[in-house]
């Protein structure tokens, strides 16, 4: 099977190859060298990754998770019920908290962008293995495809050499009655 680019993409993209993406070229490219076109897209992001992109992704994910929020209550609670109950006369933050509010718009402020930016990162991984996931189930349609142009011609070629098959057999039946009606004539 001598195929191109040109051939496949005319017979099951149905267009020229000129109009073909650069990832559809790629993917005829690998179904005529037969090779496969799976790869991890999580190792070529982890490998493009900076120190700085790996820490907001780290405090991403930890600043929303469950066990943060509920440690964070707690902290909410014991601040506050340590300065209105226990040191109510030596408080060092006293009600309304201005300083617990100062350290929340700190935690806020900082915590925000990062999430942010991890959220960003998130986006183009998403679209990294939005494309690779097009790129081989388009590979996977045209293995189909194939597959299914060879049964055809194996089926075509079956039915052909069963169509052979059926006409050498009426001949002998053919054959057989003219022997069996001269002999009856005899």
């Amino acid at each position: 099977m001598n195929r191109t680019i040109d051939d496949l993409a005319n017979r099951w993209l149905r267009r020229k190859s000129d109009g073909l993406s650069q990832l559809e070229s790629r993917v005829l490219q690998s179904t005529i060298e037969r090779t496969t076109i799976t790869r991890d897209t999580n190792k070529a992001v982890a490998f493009h990754q900076t120190f700085g992109d790996r820490l907001a992704d780290t405090i991403a994910r930890i600043g929303g998770s469950w066990s943060f929020i509920l440690t964070f209550v707690a902290f909410l609670i014991v601040w506050t019920s340590g300065n209105v109950w226990l040191l109510s006369r030596d408080a060092f933050d006293p009600y309304p908290f201005i300083f617990l509010n100062l350290v929340l718009s700190m935690v806020a402020a900082l915590q925000a962008p990062v999430i942010m930016m991890a959220q960003n990162r998130q986006t183009e991984r998403d679209r990294i293995d939005a494309a690779h996931d097009y790129e081989v189930n388009l590979k996977a349609e045209i293995e189909i495809m194939a597959l299914h142009e060879k049964l055809d011609e194996l089926r075509h070629s079956e039915i052909i050499g069963l169509r052979d098959e059926i006409v050498r057999l009426a001949e002998m039946v053919k054959r057989i009655d003219e022997r069996l009606s001269q002999q009856s004539a005899s």
